[in-house]
């Protein structure tokens, strides 16, 4: 570390002259402690300051790549006009548990770099949410799965409502809840032997994004609650990942169906064949002169 700070040193007249937003961000983000000893003095010696830079880095990656996680996912339901493989009863207890999360971190006060993913995913699920409905027939329960939502963030975010005792009980159901979505995306892959239409891309940002907020739990937020709710996810992340490599070239049910219509065409075209062999010919016109 001693000679990484001291490789650094030549660049100390460019981070003590940075423009003042740049200054006013590093600060609002690491604190103005850790923004000296960082960036004004270059010094990666000191482990706090350190383990606290990394894990704003990764809570702000999170949050970024949490913008777009799920667009891919939106693209397949829409261009496929299928909901095959995607699990209804998944994301409406992930959408739940993400709402119950939000609502707690906000009214907590936990900084935004901890759980701002938790609010982009949650647009996301409500739409990919509508989309499985309208795609699976059931497009009337999309009006009222919207009116349950609307119903449920006024009562979550409202103190007048529901007081913070209460919604400590609930995020612990939601770390359940958390847990309790990914067993039925797990139990329709088993059992469609394939991924569908789910999302690659989704999965595994979901996998990295689990393991990055245990650490950034650990080092900014002091809720347990909180934090095995994140390492349960992780696991079972895990498990759906694996699921997505076991199965990454299993063809989907709609090509099994196309396969096995065209492996009983042959069968049905030479039993054809043979009742037509088996038909015996008619006597032709005789030529016998009747008496």
């Amino acid at each position: 570390m001693e000679t990484l700070r001291t490789a650094l040193q030549p660049l100390r007249p460019i981070t003590q002259n940075l423009p003042a937003p740049i200054h006013d961000l590093g600060v609002s983000i690491i604190g103005d402690v850790c923004y000296k000893k960082l960036i004004l003095e270059l010094d990666p010696t000191d482990l706090d300051c350190l383990k606290l830079a990394i894990s704003k880095g990764l809570g702000i990656g999170i949050i970024g790549a949490s913008s777009i996680v799920k667009v891919p996912q939106i693209i397949k339901l829409v261009q496929s006009q299928s909901s095959s493989g995607i699990s209804f009863l998944s994301y409406l207890l992930e959408t739940s548990s993400y709402l119950i999360s939000l609502a707690y971190n906000v009214r907590n006060g936990f900084p935004f770099s901890t759980y701002g993913e938790t609010a982009l995913i949650l647009g996301q699920n409500v739409i990919i949410t509508i989309l499985v409905l309208n795609y699976s027939g059931r497009a009337s329960m999309g009006a009222l799965f919207v009116a349950a939502l609307a119903a449920s963030v006024v009562t979550l975010f409202n103190g007048g409502i529901l007081d913070m005792q209460t919604l400590s009980y609930l995020q612990a159901g939601a770390g359940v809840l958390g847990v309790a979505s990914k067993v039925p995306q797990i139990a329709a892959i088993y059992q469609q032997g394939g991924t569908g239409q789910l999302s690659a891309f989704t999965v595994f940002n979901y996998l990295a994004g689990s393991l990055s907020r245990i650490f950034t739990t650990l080092q900014e937020v002091d809720d347990k609650l909180i934090l095995y709710g994140f390492v349960a996810a992780f696991g079972l992340n895990l498990v759906l990942a694996s699921q997505m490599v076991y199965y990454w070239n299993a063809p989907s049910a709609k090509a099994r169906g196309k396969m096995k219509e065209a492996a009983t065409a042959p069968a049905t075209t030479s039993t054809s064949s043979g009742v037509s062999s088996a038909t015996p010919k008619s006597k032709g016109p005789t030529t016998r002169r009747r008496g």
